[in-house]
């Protein structure tokens, strides 16, 4: 348990992180740089941390679970980046797994995110006990199968209460086969709302993961939405905002990026006829 601070460089590419060349020429007007840092001997010591950070708000926090082939600093850029490219006002709270950070790591990683899914569990349960009236998951790539599992925990637990904390999911290119996510849906029952999820039938990483594990059809790669018809979720294919790989293109396409800060003003144009409504928000 841990708060760190992140200062981001004033002028930069929105979507990007940038990485001092060197530690010691590390430089706060163009680099990311961690600032102050305070690790929690406890857990309680955490929580009262966090529900200071909660009042400042309206009570409201985001978790994020990075994916496959991040280290820790890496998958605590990326939240900060996208909380400040964003602009989240919700309290931010990022949960590192122990991704071996290597790209030839994906079986260790997987079997990892399952080790992790009995923590990813408890923060949820830190960040309710902490005051947070609402909270959002958001994860990418292979975090978005530690939270299915989390979730799945939850609903197996009979824990209501706290499965109602849970005020909306956000899965960006989730790396899950599409059956095992149908009947982990299936067993949770009645998913958060909004259930978001950010694809794309152009995404190499998942080309390659469906490769090395030998199953087609994963959830951030669908070609036919039709098989989520059933199910209570938005999908939305982003590969037209493709950049580099297409298997992060929501955190790091500046035009998407800029879409999803006004998505506001969308969802408000279809509030004037409720049979429009797209579900977005």
């Amino acid at each position: 348990y841990a708060r760190y601070d992140i200062a981001i460089p004033p002028v930069r590419e929105v979507g990007s992180i940038k990485w001092p060349s060197r530690p010691e020429k590390a430089d706060v007007s163009t680099d990311f740089l961690t600032t102050a840092q305070v690790l929690h001997p406890t857990d309680r010591a955490f929580r009262d941390d966090l529900r200071r950070s909660l009042a400042k708000t309206d009570g409201s926090a985001v978790i994020f679970v990075h994916g496959f082939n991040n280290t820790f600093s890496e998958g605590l850029y990326r939240f900060a980046q996208l909380t400040h490219d964003l602009q989240i006002q919700e309290t931010p709270v990022h949960y590192s797994w122990p991704s071996i950070a290597e790209p030839l790591g994906y079986v260790a990683d997987r079997d990892s995110s399952l080790f992790a899914r009995d923590g990813l569990e408890q923060l949820i349960r830190d960040v309710s006990a902490a005051g947070a009236r609402r909270i959002v998951l958001v994860a990418h790539s292979m975090g978005g199968h530690l939270t299915m599992e989390a979730l799945r925990q939850i609903a197996l637990r009979g824990d209501r209460s706290l499965m109602n904390k849970v005020d909306g999911v956000v899965l960006i290119s989730p790396d899950i086969d599409v059956d095992v996510f149908r009947m982990t849906a299936k067993t949770i029952g009645d998913l958060p709302e909004p259930f978001i999820i950010f694809g794309s039938p152009r995404d190499g990483v998942l080309r390659l993961s469906s490769f090395i594990t030998g199953q087609q059809g994963r959830l951030g790669s669908l070609e036919d939405v039709a098989k989520l018809a059933d199910l209570d979720v938005t999908y939305l294919d982003v590969g037209a905002f493709r950049d580099g790989t297409g298997h992060f293109t929501a955190g790091t396409s500046p035009g998407l990026i800029r879409v999803l800060g006004r998505i506001e003003d969308v969802n408000a144009a279809f509030r004037g006829d409720v049979g429009a409504r797209t579900g977005l928000l």
